[in-house]
């Protein structure tokens, strides 16, 4: 019987980044409190021209010639986001044109907070397992642009970045595990974007109630379904979670191991030896919504792939407003060698770091950054850009 799970993943971000410790220095906080107390150390800043539909793009380029994909064979794409640039067109629609994909392709957009991402991915497998693939293969991209007002709680927890990932029988990475995950979905309001703004309202506190509580919720289900399919928890040796920010996955494990009676010294040493390594990348990056968790997987993959093949490993997804999946899968044989080639963490090396000033600069610039009008001076060398608005109309360099 076939596998079914992500054969290929590749990761964009915008150009540049602030320093976490600049911005608090600017902002007349300790440093500590955002580098150590967040666990991050850069934010991506996403301009203008590098909207969620280029990042998305970009993301699936490169996932598609580091892995040597043949656009051809995708029969579904789904784009999660939150970061949506229209009411009814969705991001999937842009990226049919601008990868070349088939026309006899499904397409659509998934949204739910954080979660978006994770809703394209289970449908992908079920899509598979369900033999309407017939074959052929899924792209789910996961792409977002974190954005909170300037000076705010939220500021130093925003981030950008797009998350590509090929869904196929026999993967090359990690072989996922249909029908064997926990769920958990509740109304509150913890975050939220209003359509007026492209801001995003949180309350902090309730917020991480809320994904800790779910996470119990879902971790729960997923003990159950394992248990009924032979499984024990204790054979997941590394588990990423969402990371909005990497203390919030510090939290969300320590959670986990309270549930399983650890005490908190052995919830720590447990945290070191499972999750650390999964939070490299998201410490660059910062908070990318519906990639967190991907870009996390992304980071223990290039850290630890030759290592894990052929073991266990827990995934948690949590979207505001909100639902939770905890899930798991198996990393493949041979998925070291394939790492390598994927060169997963060659987009972070080739970028700027802005000055405050210039980054309150993108953020002032970027306020009507919707109606921009069209312009080509943006576009870069081989990517995708948003170029501006032409008779109500988005263009994109390609």
């Amino acid at each position: 019987m076939a596998t079914i799970g992500i054969d290929a993943v590749a990761i964009a971000v915008p150009k540049g980044y602030v320093e976490l410790a600049d911005l608090a220095a600017a902002r007349g906080v300790p440093p500590g409190k955002y580098v150590e107390g967040l666990g991050v150390t850069r934010m991506s800043v996403a301009r203008a021209h590098e909207d969620p539909v280029a990042l998305a793009a970009n993301a699936a380029r490169r996932l598609f010639a580091t892995a040597e994909i043949d656009p051809g064979r995708i029969g579904l794409c789904v784009a999660g986001t939150e970061t949506a640039v229209d009411h009814s067109k969705p991001v999937a629609a842009y990226l049919h044109r601008l990868l070349g994909l088939p026309e006899r392709c499904r397409v659509f957009e998934a949204k739910h907070a954080c979660f978006g991402g994770t809703a394209g991915l289970l449908a992908a497998i079920d899509w598979i397992a369900s033999g309407s693939a017939r074959g052929r293969q899924a792209l789910v991209v996961c792409t977002d642009v974190a954005r909170y007002a300037l000076n705010s709680p939220g500021e130093p927890t925003q981030g950008a970045g797009a998350v590509a990932m090929l869904i196929s029988e026999n993967p090359r990475l990690l072989a996922l595990e249909p029908g064997i995950s926990g769920s958990y979905s509740k109304d509150v309001n913890d975050f939220w974007r209003p359509l007026y703004t492209k801001e995003a309202v949180v309350d902090g506190h309730h917020s991480v109630q809320c994904y800790l509580d779910a996470l119990a919720g879902a971790y729960e289900g997923f003990k159950d379904a394992s248990r009924e399919a032979g499984y024990h928890p204790d054979s997941l040796v590394r588990r990423c979670y969402h990371v909005p920010y990497g203390k919030m996955a510090k939290k969300a494990h320590r959670h986990v191991m309270q549930l399983e009676g650890k005490n908190e010294a052995q919830a720590d040493a447990s945290y070191v030896e499972q999750v650390a390594t999964s939070l490299r990348m998201p410490s660059q990056v910062g908070n990318i919504y519906t990639g967190s968790l991907y870009l996390a997987l992304t980071s223990l993959l290039e850290a630890e792939a030759s290592e894990l093949e052929g073991k266990r490993i827990g995934l948690f997804s949590y979207g505001s407003g909100c639902t939770a999946e905890y899930f798991a899968g198996r990393i493949q044989a041979g998925a070291g060698a394939f790492v390598a080639k994927l060169q997963l963490a060659e987009p972070l090396a080739d970028r700027r770091c802005y000055t405050i000033p210039e980054y309150e600069a993108i953020r002032h610039a970027d306020s009507d950054g919707d109606r921009l009008p069209l312009s080509a001076e943006h576009g870069y060398n081989g990517s995708v850009a948003f170029l501006g608005v032409d008779n109500e109309r988005r263009v994109y360099s390609n």
